[in-house]
């Protein structure tokens, strides 16, 4: 179901799966899952497969779209009068929105950076973190690998492209979707390419999306991720290019989380992978077999890049970047 919330004069697209009511009278509410997107990603980054069968599983699912994606809020291309803070505030509006004590939060890339501010500062609200190609927030240690060459020179891209060529715009999103991809399953440009005729029918403006590159972070989060108390669960892809999984074993090691690997996937959620990432076999919510709050249940199996990508990126000139704060030294 569609939801427009407001929030300090932003507007917040969201949808929701499943219901929150409990499955027979005397028996707990239904679970509820939030899942947080990425950087410069709609909710539609979350396949509508994926969120039917997280809620068909018994979960309350929640997705919506980030300031300047999908139909939030959006600024002019170069204009983010925001932070990557306001952006986790808005995380903790759709909680308040739907009157959500307390949640699972599933993040996927900066989602994943966002997930874990809120977890620093509301831990009262954050049953478990589900942290997917992520990266530790404000690392602190030995340097960890990012983008690699090739997406990086396709992101060089940005400057010259025809925003107004809706094929031109819609081809360079899918070649990003194809050097994302890992080895595990053929890319099938099909199913991508629908995905992104729906992202750019329902965007004012796509290019603002990569408003997300220039927002300050507001904070020094330096060593913050250690004072993570929330049950955690890592998930990353092995062929990892944009996070390579060193970033997610650093994560899993350093806040005392599950890590779970997935052999031969990119960034990417791939078709082929989504009934094990609604029933896969990678413990409860919170990792290890734990149980949160006496709830018994199993964590989605999902994922998708962190804080360091969005200084990494080469944007096009409207972009103008604003100085950040650091999110690791």
């Amino acid at each position: 179901m569609d939801r427009m919330i407001d929030s300090r004069g932003v507007r917040l697209a969201t949808e929701s799966f499943g219901t929150r009511g409990p499955a027979r009278p005397g028996a707990p509410a239904h679970p509820a899952i939030v899942l947080v997107m990425g950087a410069t990603a709609s909710r539609l980054g979350w396949p509508d497969a994926l969120c039917a069968g997280l809620a068909a599983a018994g979960r309350f699912v929640v997705r919506y779209d980030h300031r300047d994606t999908g139909a939030s809020t959006t600024r002019p291309p170069g204009h983010a009068d925001y932070t990557i803070k306001d952006l986790a505030d808005d995380l903790v509006a759709v909680l308040d929105a739907y009157s959500l004590p307390s949640a699972h939060l599933v993040g996927m890339s900066l989602g994943g950076t966002l997930s874990q501010m809120v977890a620093l500062d509301h831990p009262v609200r954050v049953r478990s973190l589900t942290l997917i190609a992520s990266e530790p927030l404000g690392w602190d240690g030995p340097p960890l690998p990012g983008l690699s060459p090739a997406i990086l020179d396709h992101f060089g891209a940005l400057a010259t492209l025809d925003w107004s060529d809706r094929a031109a715009v819609a081809a360079f999103l899918l070649a990003i979707d194809r050097l994302c991809a890992g080895p595990r399953h053929p890319f099938d440009a099909a199913g991508p390419s629908r995905r992104i005729d729906a992202v750019l029918s329902r965007t004012g403006s796509i290019a603002s999306a990569f408003n997300h590159a220039t927002a300050p972070v507001a904070r020094d989060w330096t060593g913050r991720f250690r004072s993570i108390t929330a049950p955690t669960l890592v998930i990353h892809g092995s062929a990892d290019r944009v996070l390579p999984p060193e970033n997610g074993r650093a994560l899993a090691e350093t806040v005392g989380a599950r890590l779970h690997l997935l052999e031969g996937v990119g960034h990417e959620l791939p078709e082929a992978e989504i009934a094990g990432l609604v029933g896969g076999d990678c413990g409860v919510y919170g990792g290890g077999g734990q149980k949160v709050e006496q709830e018994q249940v199993r964590p989605p199996y999902i994922f998708g890049g962190g804080g360091r990508l969005l200084r990494q990126l080469k944007c096009p000139k409207f972009i103008r970047p604003l100085p950040m704060s650091r999110l690791s030294t």
